[in-house]
């Protein structure tokens, strides 16, 4: 089965009060979207698309011909931003995986085992998450009564009920 990857890396980084393109900025002597993007290749993708907008020119110039790029104009959220990886993908079968470009500790083994349980349950679709003791500036994961993911919401569009979520 193919695998494909999205990362999303067309967001500003506003809140880091920084000049420099968010997904640049070094962890561990290497831009964030470098540890992404050898993760995701680490996991075995086969194919990657990197959603770029702010500073589209310096990303292409780290990740260079490791990936595809689709350009995002206008940030209108995580959704219009995997829309527009949709003309490389559109007539590819498999399993797609979303990452946000920004996420340096995600590792090879955490998508592998995504992967995995993805595609041994036959799902169409699957969201890795986690709980946080202070998710403050995080969307966070809404279930429903029988524990099934209901939505996710972002924190300014959150009610207080929601805003009390430990789960991103």
């Amino acid at each position: 089965m193919r695998r494909h990857a999205i990362i999303l890396a067309a967001g500003k980084g506003t809140r880091m009060k920084s000049k420099k393109y968010k997904v640049l900025h070094e962890v561990a002597g290497k831009p964030m979207v470098e540890h992404v993007l050898e993760s995701v290749k680490g996991s075995g993708v086969d194919q990657v698309v990197t959603i770029v907008g702010h500073g589209a020119e310096s990303v292409k110039g780290h990740l260079g011909e490791r990936s595809l790029y689709s350009f995002q104009e206008e940030q209108l959220g995580t959704a219009h931003a995997v829309q527009m990886a949709k003309s490389h993908l559109e007539d590819k079968e498999g399993t797609t995986i979303v990452v946000c470009g920004d996420t340096p500790l995600i590792t090879k083994e955490t998508l592998e085992t995504l992967i995995a349980h993805h595609e041994d349950a036959n799902a169409q679709a699957t969201v890795l998450s986690a709980s946080i003791q202070q998710p403050y500036g995080y969307g966070r994961i809404v279930r429903n009564a029988s524990g099934r993911l209901e939505r996710i919401v972002e924190e300014k569009d959150a009610t207080q009920a929601e805003k009390d979520i430990n789960e991103i």
